[in-house]
Parts: structure tokens; sequence; C-alpha cells
């Protein structure tokens, strides 16, 4: 029997890069699996949810939540993964790019979190993953709005551990670092002084490892923070 069979398992974020990965990695462990992502087509396929909102959307968020526990019920695992990126320095970025980057990685982990850990608690069981980055405890140049956001995820996810503690649901950061996806593109890193080639960066299935490793301890066991890096 797979590590997770019969469990159901929610994935943010799961159209593309580390989201893709994580769905994919949950499914194969045989988790039922719920993608949630704005480029998604509704509807189950395979055995698959899919459910096309954009969580940065309060009322999208809640509909969303909605139809997932009326359709397939509360999750055991749910895996917080949208989110975005920007490099750009300080006097280059907009206040627009800032609250952009306030939104899609800070403002979604509130709303899902807010929608989602209420009835995994009533249940007395879960494990919640937020992907945040080597940014949500380091700070880098041209990282002023993105690193604001994953801190402040960072914060937002050490003050649901406290307030959650001892209701059976589990949450752990996953914070990795340079991960080659699809967001590299606009940067050209392999040309960017000061930057890892995206050869040596780690690779979205890593990212997934991870969260599988959270998702399969036993009940007994919480890992807060969860580091990663290329070597």
């Amino acid at each position: 029997m797979t590590a997770l069979a019969g469990r159901l398992a929610l994935v943010t974020g799961a159209s593309r890069g580390i989201g893709a990965a994580v769905a994919e990695g949950l499914t194969a462990a045989g988790a039922t699996v719920v993608r949630v992502a704005r480029s998604l087509d509704d509807g189950w396929h395979d055995g698959r949810l899919d459910i096309k909102a954009d969580v940065t959307d309060a009322a999208q968020a809640a509909r969303m939540a909605e139809r997932v526990r009326g359709e397939a019920g509360v999750p055991d695992v749910v895996v917080q993964s949208a989110g975005g990126f920007l490099l750009a320095r300080l006097a280059d970025t907009r206040p627009a790019d800032f609250d952009q980057q306030v939104r899609v990685n800070l403002r979604a982990a509130f709303l899902v979190a807010r929608e989602l850990l209420p009835p995994m608690a009533a249940l007395g069981r879960g494990t919640y993953v937020s992907v945040g980055s080597v940014a949500d405890h380091v700070g880098f140049p041209e990282n002023a709005a993105y690193a604001a956001a994953k801190y402040g995820l960072r914060g937002l996810h050490e003050t649901l551990v406290a307030e959650y503690r001892g209701t059976g649901v589990r949450l752990s950061l996953v914070s990795p670092g340079p991960t080659d996806t699809a967001i590299w593109d606009p940067f050209d890193p392999d040309h960017r002084p000061g930057f890892p080639p995206r050869a040596a960066m780690l690779r979205p299935a890593d990212v997934a490892d991870a969260v599988l490793f959270l998702a399969t301890r036993p009940p007994s066991v919480h890992v807060d923070w969860l580091r990663l890096g290329p070597v």
C-alpha cells in the first residue's frame, strides 16, 4: 500500500513549477489530489479534482474551500504553494509591484489557511505545509518586495503553529533555495552575476520529495521548518 492511500490532499499553485511537482508526488504516493490554480480547467480528471480559482481573492478562496468540502471532504494534507517572484532593487520596485508580491505570497496564504485550517482542526488531524523560500529567513539584494512577503509568510506560519498547537494539525514551513522553474525565465540567472546557473539549482521534484516527507511523518512528529538548498 502506498504511503498516502486513502488520504485527500489539496495543493494550491498546482498548475506549474513546485506546485505541479508536489501534486504529482502526492498522487504517486496514493493520495486523492485536489489541484487549485487560476489556469486549470474545473472538474474531475482521472480521479483528481481540478479547481480554477485565484486564491488571492477572498470570495474565490471561500468558494474553493466550500467546493472541496462538498465534493471531496476535508483535506488530510494541504500544501499552500501559490506564489510569485520578483527581482528588483528598491529604487526600481513600484508600489504596485510590492502590493502584488504581498498579495500572491502572503494574502493568498492567509486566505487559504483561514478557509482550510479550522475544518482540519475540527477533525483533529492533518498536515498543513506552506512553501516559503530561502528569502523567508535571509535578505538578498533585489528582494525588497519578495522577501518582505516571504518573511511575512514565515510570521504567519509561526503564529499558526502556536495557535493550532494541540489541535492535531501539524504545520510546517518548507524554505527551498533557488529552484529551476519558469519563474526564472524573465531574469536569465545563467548570465546574471551573483546568481547560480539553472543547472545548479534545485529541481521542483526535490521540493516535492520534502513535502512528501512531511506528509508521511508519524502523527507524533512535528517538523516545524525544513530548509532545502542545492549542494
